[in-house]
């Protein structure tokens, strides 16, 4: 390793007969010099770390889920890897010294009964093994560099999940990741809701109204039609919106600004061109409203519409939305079942149940509140936002 080759240059220029080459001796004081660059190279390089977990991965059969991943950021992290960094060289050197010298000893000894030339030299320490000794401490040593290859292998494996698994603030990163991820994948749920949602929920009623009298009023019929082109085209341009954010999510700018309370009463047109009445009022300069509340204000009025489309069917829907000083309300109400003499439409829905829940979620996030309930055939749904967005993170751009 290049360390143990710069331990043995140095050491014969600041030691008198050092000869780190020929002398077994000098060979361990240069291995054990070679540790401590090492370690500081494992402290000085983060990306040594990834390096360490293949090999683990690779050689030890450690599960990835047990290893870190991408380079070590912290020091503690750094620590824990030059730790691992010494403790892998020291047992590569160990084994890798008893592999280089011991299997040529092995031989040597496993044959020499069987040579006649060799009984009858002077070899040094092998002559002390006669007969059938010569044999059997040959293969002692094979066994022996068997088993510290093998226990030094266990070794290291046991510790590569302490050394080089992730420290607690990689654990934190990696939550936050995690939670900066569902939260994206949450805000565009909600948005895909809302948007697509409203406007399926409008279609599908103004579709049924347009077949009911096709054939005996053609006029209502037509403009049914043309309330379901409007709605659709509008849904296209509220689908390029939320793919937008997906843009934004790249680093790209969005193709078309998100809505808002500017664009009530074109969404409220839509709505009653669905069969729904809808009485509006807006008290208070919602014009003033943080641009983030009013978005967020918008998606909940077209979510509480689209709730009573899909739920309640064409009956009166009353909106109030009023700012005052310390927040903004907004105030949804309809009657629970459908007009006198037609049938509830609020007929269950499967896979649905995510408009309440989302409309609760962008309240939050705005550090607001959102409560919805049925009170004397009324269904009821309020939401109460502040009107400089105390935004918690994810609540949309």
């Amino acid at each position: 390793m290049p360390f143990f080759l710069l331990a043995s240059v140095v050491l014969p220029l600041v030691a008198d007969g050092a000869d780190p080459l020929r002398q077994v001796g000098w060979q361990f004081v240069a291995f054990g010099c070679a540790l401590p660059p090492a370690a500081l190279a494992a402290l000085l390089f983060p990306l040594l770390r990834p390096l360490e977990v293949a090999a683990v991965r690779s050689l030890c059969g450690v599960p990835a889920e047990q290893l870190a991943e991408g380079p070590a950021v912290s020091w503690a992290a750094r620590r824990r890897t030059a730790l691992w960094f010494v403790a892998h060289l020291l047992a590569g050197g160990i084994v890798s010294g008893m592999t280089l010298s011991a299997p040529p000893a092995a031989v040597l000894l496993l044959v020499l009964p069987f040579s006649d030339p060799l009984r009858h030299t002077a070899l040094g320490w092998p002559d002390a093994f006669h007969g059938v000794l010569g044999p059997l401490a040959g293969l002692a040593l094979l066994a022996l560099v068997t088993g510290t290859a093998w226990g030094a292998g266990a070794l290291l494996g046991r510790w590569a999940p302490v050394l080089l698994g992730p420290t607690p603030a990689d654990r934190l990163a990696a939550a936050e990741r995690r939670a900066a991820d569902l939260a994206s994948r949450n805000r565009l749920a909600r948005e895909l809701h809302d948007a697509v949602g409203h406007a399926l929920s409008a279609v599908t009623l103004q579709a049924s109204a347009a077949r009911r009298v096709l054939d005996t009023n053609p006029d209502f019929a037509r403009q049914a039609l043309a309330a379901i082109e409007e709605t659709t085209r509008e849904a296209v341009a509220e689908l390029d919106t939320v793919l937008g954010l997906l843009r934004e999510e790249d680093g790209a700018d969005p193709t078309a600004p998100a809505p808002t309370l500017d664009g009530l009463e074109a969404l409220l047109g839509r709505t009653r061109a669905a069969g729904v009445a809808v009485e509006a009022m807006v008290e208070g300069p919602c014009a003033t409203l943080a641009p983030v509340v009013s978005r967020e204000a918008y998606r909940i009025v077209q979510e509480g519409l689209s709730n009573a489309l899909r739920h309640a069917g064409p009956v009166p829907v009353r909106l109030h939305i009023r700012l005052d000083g310390g927040a903004l309300t907004i105030r949804l109400e309809n009657p629970v079942t459908g007009p006198a003499g037609g049938s509830p439409a609020a007929t269950a829905r499967s896979g649905g149940g995510r408009g309440l829940r989302g409309i609760a979620e962008r309240a939050r996030l705005l550090g607001g509140e959102a409560t919805a309930a049925a009170d004397d055939g009324v269904w009821r749904l309020t939401v109460r936002l502040p009107p400089g967005g105390t935004t918690g993170r994810g609540a949309g751009r």
